[in-house]
């Protein structure tokens, strides 16, 4: 199988009664190579779950996954570590980032990166707020973790399979046993991916991608500021004192 396409969900039921699923789907039965779409309910309390197995009831390739509430990190990485395809991909289920960007992503492959990442140029429609705290964020990971991407928490990033089995079977801020509450969209998850890969010697390419802010974004200006910040101190504290094995 070339992709699995993994799609982490908590309480999306206003996303998916919008019919992201049939366009993804739409756009998946034009291609010409074999596909599966990975869901991972993360302990949704509303009716993500039940829409998503009525959809997949009469569409071949998708799959669920019930998995307890860890919020957006656990999931991705419950989805990424069962994924069957040479080529992984986590976006959102919103898709901010449609997924017709694949079309920018899968040829970098070819020309033999580990792991392509999605960059939102300018984030059209994104409020001032959200802009500066992603200025302040790019300042503090090249200082600190040395990571010299222009976006690290767009929600599109893909992987070679061998690539992902050694990134995410790795983590220890993120992984598959931890808990939280909320939604949980920390930009700790994508800094830690990311210092991993650079650690791995891991080839990276970043490409610029669409991205349409929506309305009803699970982000706090605030709160995840702060946790981006905590967790990005968690990550070189890690690196110190030797705790990611290489």
């Amino acid at each position: 199988m070339k992709l699995s396409i993994v799609i982490p969900a908590y309480n999306e039921e206003k996303s998916l009664k919008a019919g992201v699923l049939e366009e993804l789907d739409g756009y998946l039965r034009r291609v010409d190579y074999p596909w599966e779409v990975l869901i991972v309910d993360d302990g949704s309390n509303d009716k993500t779950a039940e829409l998503v197995e009525g959809f997949i009831s009469s569409h071949k390739g998708f799959r669920l996954l019930r998995e307890p509430h860890r919020g957006k990190g656990g999931g991705v990485i419950a989805g990424m570590v069962k994924a069957k395809g040479d080529i992984v991909l986590f976006t959102d289920m919103d898709q901010a980032t449609p997924i017709t960007q694949l079309e920018k992503i899968l040829p970098k492959f070819d020309e033999g990166y580990d792991i392509v990442i999605g960059s939102r140029s300018g984030r059209q429609g994104a409020p001032v707020i959200r802009k500066l705290m992603a200025y302040g964020f790019s300042m503090l990971r090249l200082l600190v973790l040395r990571l010299p991407y222009k976006d690290t928490q767009c929600g599109f990033k893909g992987f070679t399979k061998k690539a992902s089995q050694k990134i995410f079977r790795r983590m220890k801020i993120f992984n598959e046993r931890m808990r939280t509450q909320g939604a949980s969209v920390t930009a700790g998850f994508d800094l830690e991916i990311l210092y991993l890969a650079r650690k791995l010697g891991l080839k990276v390419a970043e490409v610029g991608v669409e991205w349409h802010h929506k309305e009803g974004t699970k982000v706090n200006p605030l709160k995840d500021s702060w946790e981006g910040f905590r967790d990005l101190m968690k990550v070189r504290i890690n690196a110190i004192t030797g705790k990611y094995k290489f």
